[in-house]
């Protein structure tokens, strides 16, 4: 394990700390950006992966969850042991991976379940990453969309409020609707172009324009061709999917891909990597979270959270290096 790694109980930092943005250094330019950040990452630390932080309190180990019943507390109690339990949780984590991923990436709907008690723990999640180990970047999976104000607030929200460095989002409504993601150069916006579900392709393949390619090309396309304009830009491409991984990426060069659907979700790694790696043998954020997360459910669960993520990151360089 990491010397950097904190015993669970010890794993909190002081308020004050964690009251100032850990990229608010950014926003004046001194300060790396996300794609500055991850690049640096694959680099230096020479991995490609990218833990998911989806922590669920029912499936915490007992040992994360406090030492008093949920059923057993008031609706105050309830929501801080929920807090707490979910913090201390990704904490753990956290230090025990930090030194191995490229990037961490929460999903928003984990923490939106808990309302406000989850969120306060998304937030402080992200403010200990950004305190602790300011070089790893923090991608929220939030899948935003929308238009005019109601799009910045988003993005409001998801930069300057959860302190995210990036996040993911839908095309659907095309470039102008994204635009307050878009113009946060220090930020990253990757954009939902081959989703891992099985009902994906019942619009992203469909064939449309004079060329007859699916849509899912279009949208890769115009993201690496036209939407990069402040080079923040990347797509999202499911593991489950190769051969379109592969397409993806001749149409986009070295544009950087999320790739989830790893694990659980019956992605191959090694398919994933020789379809999607780019020109320098990275390119890739390929997230795994369930099997890291939950590698076991006993007191050693940070431990082999770390050994289920070492056991990755050397597989994924016996596959670039082989």
């Amino acid at each position: 394990m990491s010397k950097q790694q904190h015993d669970l109980g010890t794993t909190r930092l002081d308020a004050s700390a964690l009251a100032v943005p850990g990229n608010t250094a950014s926003a004046t330019g001194a300060a790396p950006s996300f794609m500055q950040r991850l690049r640096n990452r694959w680099e230096q630390a020479g991995s490609l992966l990218c833990v998911g932080l989806d922590a669920e309190y029912a499936r915490l180990p007992a040992s994360a969850q406090g030492q008093t019943g949920v059923l057993a507390l008031d609706s105050e109690g309830q929501h801080d042991l929920v807090e707490s339990s979910l913090t201390r949780f990704n904490q753990a984590i956290v230090d025990a991976t930090a030194d191995l991923v490229c990037a961490f990436k929460p999903n928003i709907a984990f923490y939106e379940a808990y309302g406000q008690a989850g969120l306060r723990a998304l937030s402080r999640t992200i403010d200990y990453i950004h305190v602790r180990y300011p070089d790893v970047p923090v991608l929220l999976d939030a899948k935003r969309g929308d238009i005019g104000n109601t799009s910045a607030a988003y993005a409001r929200a998801i930069f300057d409020t959860c302190h995210a460095d990036g996040v993911t989002l839908h095309p659907y409504l095309g470039r102008e609707a994204l635009e307050p993601f878009l113009q946060r150069a220090d930020r990253a916006a990757f954009i939902l172009c081959r989703t891992s579900n099985l009902g994906s392709g019942e619009f992203q393949q469909l064939s449309v324009g004079e060329s007859g390619e699916p849509l899912y090309i279009h949208v890769a396309r115009a993201v690496a061709n036209e939407w990069n304009t402040w080079g923040n830009c990347g797509l999202v491409v499911g593991a489950t999917y190769p051969a379109e991984l592969q397409r993806v990426r001749a149409v986009v060069g070295d544009l950087p891909i999320l790739v989830p659907g790893i694990g659980a979700q019956g992605g191959d790694l090694e398919a994933t990597m020789r379809a999607g790696l780019d020109h320098h043998g990275t390119g890739l954020l390929i997230s795994a979270s369930r099997s890291i997360l939950y590698a076991s459910s006993g007191l050693d669960f940070a431990s082999a959270a770390r050994r289920e993520a070492q056991r990755l990151v050397r597989e994924m360089e016996r596959l670039r290096h082989g």
